[in-house]
C-alpha cells in the first residue's frame, strides 16, 4: 500500500517540481558561479524528469512485496540525491545572494522540501532523510547568520518541520494500525476463530473455483470428516479439553493435505478438505491418509485420547459437477459410514455379551 500510493503520488511531485525549474533559473542569484545558477537547476530538472519519466508507465510496485521493497528503496534514494542537489543549490545561492534576496531561497526550498516530505509520509526513512538533508543545513546557516529576519524564518521552519514529522509519525502509526485492523477482520471473516482453519465461505470459494476451470481430466475430490464419540470426550475430560483436542486434530489434518488441498472447519467436531488437482493423494487413497493421521493417540492436558472418525469422499465431475451436489454426495457417503460403523459397534458388542454368557 505504501509503495502503490508513493508511486501515483511522485508522478504528480516530479511534474510540479520539473515545472518549477524554470522560474528556479529566472530567480537565480546573479552573484553566484554560472555551474551554481543554471547548472545544478537544470541537474535537479532532469532528475525530475527523468523520475517522472519512469513513472509514466506503471511499474506494478504493489505486485509483490519484493517489488514493493525495491520500489521503495529507489524512490528513498532517488528522492535523498535530488533533495541533496536542492539543499546544495539553496545553501549557495543563500550565501552568494544580495541581502534584499537572500530568504526567496530557504522559501523556495521550504515549499518543495514540505511538499515531498509529505508525499514520503508512509516511507517513514525517505520523510526523515528529506527534513535531514533538506531542511536542516539551511536552517543551521539562517541561525548563525546574526540577522533577525533569518532567525525568525528559521524558526518558522523548525515548527513547521517539527509538526511535520510528528504528523508523518502518527500518520505511520495509523497506517499500520489500519492495516492490522483489516488483517484481523480478514482473518475473522474466512477463518475458524478456534482452529485456525478455513471457515465454510472460503471452502464455498475455492470449491467454485475449481468447478469453473471445467477440465474433465484434472480432477479433484472433496471430503467430510467427522470425528466419533466426540461428545463423551466434552463429557469426561470438559470442554476446553474438547477444544484443545479439535485444534490438534486441525493440525494433523493440514500437515496431511500439505500445499495443495485445503483443510476447513465446518463447525463442531465436523471438518471438510478440498484436495486440488495437483495433490499427491489420489482420490481412492484420501481416506487411508487422512485417518492415518488420526491414528496416534493425542495428549491433551495430560490426558491421552484416541480419536476415530468417518469420512465421505465425492470426486469431480464423477459424484458431482456442482458444488452442492459434490457436498451432497460426500455428506451421503459420510453418514452412510458413520451408520455401518455404529452396526458394526452394536454387533461387535451383541458378540462379546454372548460369549461371556455362555463362558460364564
Amino acid at each position: 500500500m505504501s509503495a502503490t500510493r508513493l508511486q501515483s503520488q511522485s508522478r504528480a511531485l516530479f511534474l510540479a517540481m520539473f515545472l518549477t525549474i524554470p522560474f528556479v533559473l529566472y530567480a537565480s542569484s546573479v552573484g553566484a558561479e554560472p555551474w551554481i545558477r543554471y547548472g545544478m537547476p537544470l541537474a535537479m530538472g532532469s532528475c525530475c524528469l527523468i523520475g517522472f519519466i519512469s513513472l509514466i508507465k506503471d511499474r506494478n510496485a504493489s505486485g509483490s512485496p519484493d517489488l514493493a521493497r525495491q520500489f521503495i528503496a529507489e524512490a528513498t534514494f532517488f528522492s535523498a540525491t535530488i533533495c541533496g542537489l536542492v539543499s546544495i543549490w539553496c545553501v549557495l545561492s543563500y550565501v552568494n545572494a544580495p541581502d534584499d534576496m537572500k530568504l526567496f531561497y530557504p522559501f523556495t526550498l521550504a515549499m518543495g522540501s514540505l511538499t515531498t516530505i509529505y508525499t514520503l509520509a508512509t516511507i517513514r526513512l525517505a520523510a526523515i532523510l528529506n527534513i535531514i538533508i533538506g531542511i536542516m543545513p539551511i536552517t543551521i546557516i539562517m541561525l548563525l547568520s546574526g540577522d533577525p529576519l533569518a532567525w525568525s524564518a528559521a524558526g518558522s521552519l523548525i515548527m513547521v518541520t517539527t509538526f511535520l514529522y510528528r504528523l508523518i509519525t502518527q500518520q505511520n502509526d495509523q497506517f499500520i494500525h489500519m492495516l492490522v485492523l483489516q488483517n484481523d477482520m480478514s482473518e475473522l471473516a474466512h477463518t475458524d476463530p478456534l482452529t485456525g482453519l478455513f471457515n465454510r465461505r472460503v471452502l464455498a470459494e475455492n470449491l467454485a473455483r475449481q468447478i469453473e476451470e471445467e477440465d474433465p481430466e484434472r480432477t479433484f475430490t472433496v471430503a467430510l470428516l467427522d470425528l466419533d464419540a466426540f461428545k463423551p470426550v466434552n463429557d469426561e475430560f470438559g470442554h476446553a479439553v474438547g477444544d484443545q483436542l479439535l485444534v490438534e486434530v486441525a493440525q494433523r489434518l493440514r500437515q496431511t493435505c500439505g500445499d495443495n488441498g485445503i483443510v476447513a472447519r465446518m463447525g463442531g467436531d465436523e471438518f471438510a478438505i478440498l484436495l486440488s488437482p495437483d495433490s499427491t493423494i489420489s482420490d481412492t487413497a484420501c481416506a487411508d491418509h487422512l485417518l492415518a493421521a488420526l491414528v496416534p493417540p493425542c495428549v491433551v492436558q495430560e490426558h491421552i485420547i484416541r480419536v476415530r472418525a468417518s469420512i465421505g469422499i465425492a470426486t469431480w465431475p464423477v459424484d458431482g459437477k456442482t458444488a452442492n451436489s459434490l457436498l451432497e454426495a460426500a455428506d451421503k457417503q459420510l453418514y452412510a459410514v458413520k451408520n455401518y460403523t455404529a452396526k458394526a459397534q452394536v454387533f461387535v458388542s451383541k458378540k462379546a455379551e454372548k460369549l461371556r454368557s455362555t463362558t460364564g
